[in-house]
């Protein structure tokens, strides 16, 4: 099982520049065993905070991409068969909570809530994940911690999280980050000079103010990242900016327009 665990393991440090204090608070919540809940909007920055933390505290990460088509069996096991007959296999969550690594539900509410509800006996006093099929009532680990994360700006009565599962959970709210610190996380992760990465910033600034305006989101820290990527890498910063920020933003010729004139500002 060793190798297996491994493979959860985060070998290398993920670069993280804090915002405030949610590197202390995430560390408390984990001494508390409190389930954390990450909100905020997409490409800000929550995944790599998970990686971080799990690095951190040395614990393997086990993370889930949420999806509509996910079925509790997809998160707690089910049996298989193979040439030796019928085996049970764990899914990601009851791995997890056996062997003590965080588990990470990335968009828990592209998930459907019959199969959000597996992880109510995991997320208080009990601890505990009931395998049904098996008949074995599973009793976390220790260290086992489950982690969620979504984005508030597109919740909708169908797609939401239902206040039984809320309530549950610690929460940190993630925004975008402060120009200057988002400035600094573009330049490092893109490789751009600093003066382009706070170019690019102000670019993803402006559009962001028209979120509701036109645009059902702003450009994200990782959009702005690629944008420098491809600077880093030769392309000319407006074509850069076309490809990674307004063209995968917006079909809308009027708001590619807009978009394409904050580029022209500062490129």
């Amino acid at each position: 099982m060793k190798d297996t665990l491994d493979q959860h393991r985060v070998a290398a440090e993920p670069w993280y520049k804090p915002q405030g204090d949610e590197v202390a608070l995430f560390t408390a919540a984990w001494t508390a065993r409190m389930p954390v809940m990450l909100k905020g909007p997409t490409g800000c920055g929550k995944t790599r905070f998970v990686e971080h933390m799990a690095w951190a505290l040395g614990r393997p990460l086990v993370t889930i991409a949420c999806n509509e088509d996910m079925t509790a069996s997809d998160l707690v096991g089910r049996f298989l068969l193979d040439a030796e007959g019928t085996r049970w296999q764990d899914g990601p969550l009851t791995f997890a909570a056996r062997h003590g690594a965080i588990c990470y539900l990335d968009e828990v509410v592209e998930a459907r809530q019959d199969t959000t509800v597996a992880i109510h006996p995991l997320t208080d006093d009990r601890r505990a994940l009931p395998l049904e099929k098996k008949g074995e009532l599973l009793r976390a680990h220790a260290d086992f911690l489950l982690v969620i994360s979504y984005n508030p700006g597109y919740q909708s009565l169908m797609k939401d999280l239902k206040q039984s599962t809320k309530q549950r959970f610690g929460a940190l709210d993630f925004t975008w980050p402060e120009p200057g610190i988002e400035a600094e996380i573009v330049a490092h992760e893109s490789g751009v000079e600093a003066g382009t990465a706070g170019r690019l910033v102000e670019i993803g600034t402006r559009a962001r103010n028209l979120k509701g305006h036109g645009l059902d989101e702003g450009l994200s820290t990782r959009m702005l990242i690629h944008a420098g990527r491809l600077i880093a890498g030769g392309v000319a910063p407006r074509a850069a900016c076309s490809m990674a920020l307004v063209r995968p933003i917006t079909d809308d010729p009027d708001m590619r327009d807009a978009l394409d004139a904050a580029v022209a500002t500062w490129f």
